[in-house]
């Protein structure tokens, strides 16, 4: 996946907002030159590249409706998942979220199933972020119920033991 446009009411305060949670100033409100007619889509967004090369842009929820001939949810029907090394820089990222001026869901709570800690919020258009505290930093999809990293550790030296090697 490369980029992620969110449909949303007005590009201006949605870019304000993304560039305040996510700390870059992207690439600024473009295609302006570009206005929507009857039944084309007009041109302006916003873009914000992310450290992995992910863009996140903003588009106008009209002008996305009649790019993609789709009548859009008005309700969140996904959610964008953002991890953190630790609760505390989850908490530091939901903090920056309600000052940019998210709608906090739920107090992050703990243990998830598989035992991480996440919180959720609602941007200004009601696009629903989950924020994970990922301590391991690992592949979410590899996270076991009750992780024993000890236990794993003899393990791989046992079987590395069987395996022959040093």
């Amino acid at each position: 996946m490369h980029a992620i446009t969110l449909a949303v009411a007005d590009v201006g305060r949605s870019a304000a907002f993304y560039r305040a949670l996510l700390g870059i100033e992207g690439s600024g409100i473009i295609g302006t030159e570009y206005p929507a007619t009857e039944t084309a889509a007009g041109g302006t967004t916003a873009m914000f590249t992310l450290d992995d090369g992910l863009i996140v842009s903003v588009h106008g929820r009209e002008d996305m409706r009649k790019d993609s001939g789709v009548d859009l949810a008005t309700a969140p029907s996904t959610t964008i998942g953002h991890f953190e090394p630790s609760q505390e820089a989850a908490q530091a990222f939901l903090d920056r979220a309600r000052a940019a001026g998210a709608t906090m869901s739920a107090a992050p709570y703990t243990p998830r199933p598989w035992g991480m800690w996440s919180g959720f919020f609602q941007d200004p258009d009601g696009h629903l972020w989950e924020v994970v505290a990922n301590p391991g930093e690992g592949d979410p999809a590899e996270v076991r119920p009750d992780h024993d990293t000890a236990a794993d550790a003899e393990t791989a030296a046992r079987e590395e033991g069987a395996r022959g090697g040093h």
